[in-house]
């Protein structure tokens, strides 16, 4: 009897992280959650769901990296020496890296099933889901395919403009329809660093995500500010898996893992 093999058994919690809107940086907050949790000694793997704008890869600069099969599927590719971070995303399997995904819903989710069902992560504590922008299909796959694997729920992020909080609202709204628990919403780009002075403007105005979180009942996890030096080191590839407690967005980020860590272990005991 052929029993269904699943990769997903060494994996303790599964985050999403979800967004009404394209642009708010959610690949960005799961780059920096993983390796904020990787910072307190955890394994966390990536999986990059967005199929029309794969750019995990290229934050950690190994999008030249080919994925390799073993017995139970694809192997995910390293993000560092210590394999501590792994990485699975359409980028990997593109030819080029400026090949488009042009498909259909139906084999987009396809991919997306087998995405879930056939990387070989062994153990992690962590896999954060960065999904694509939207409740659009491709979206409500994934959720669907993730729930009967109880994921620990999900972290929505809006930048802090109320356009963009409306659409999180929507968001929120879809979590509720799924029986997806809402973990709490980050408010990103919340203010400029000034790499010269350090002194933080806000670009846009701010507190929308508080302000939403505070609505829905749902909690506010913190507001992440945007950090030129972080953003270029993502953009070039440096080793950013260092430079990232440097940079200022490190404590905001440093306490959304810590209530990430907080309600994982709320939940399994």
């Amino acid at each position: 009897l052929l029993t269904e093999r699943n990769n997903l058994a060494g994996v303790q919690h599964i985050v999403l992280v979800l967004s009404g809107k394209g642009g708010v940086g959610k690949s960005t907050i799961s780059t920096e959650l993983a390796l904020s949790l990787r910072h307190s000694g955890k394994k966390v793997g990536i999986l990059d769901v967005d199929l029309c704008g794969p750019s995990i890869p290229r934050m950690f600069s190994v999008q030249d990296n080919a994925v390799h099969q073993c017995n139970s599927g694809w192997v995910p590719v390293f993000a560092d020496q210590d394999k501590s971070i792994s990485l699975m995303s359409i980028g990997f399997l593109l030819e080029k890296p400026d090949d488009a995904v042009v498909w259909r819903g139906p084999k987009k989710n396809a991919l997306i099933k087998q995405f879930i069902a056939d990387v070989a992560w062994g153990d992690l504590d962590f896999l954060i889901v960065d999904t694509p922008p939207g409740t659009s299909d491709e979206h409500i796959s994934t959720v669907e395919a993730l729930r009967p694997y109880k994921p620990l729920g999900a972290i929505l992020v809006t930048t802090p403009q109320a356009v963009s909080v409306g659409d999180v609202r929507r968001e929120l709204t879809f979590c509720k329809k799924m029986g997806l628990r809402v973990l709490g919403i980050v408010e990103n780009m919340s203010g400029f660093v000034c790499p010269h002075c350090s002194e933080c403007t806000n670009i846009f105005s701010k507190g929308g995500g508080e302000e939403l979180a505070k609505h829905a009942g749902v909690p506010f996890l913190g507001s992440v500010p945007l950090d030129p030096q972080l953003g270029q080191s993502l953009e070039e590839g440096r080793d950013f898996i260092q430079e990232f407690p440097k940079s200022a967005a490190f404590p905001a980020l440093a306490r959304i893992a810590q209530q990430i860590l907080d309600e994982a272990s709320r939940q399994s005991s």
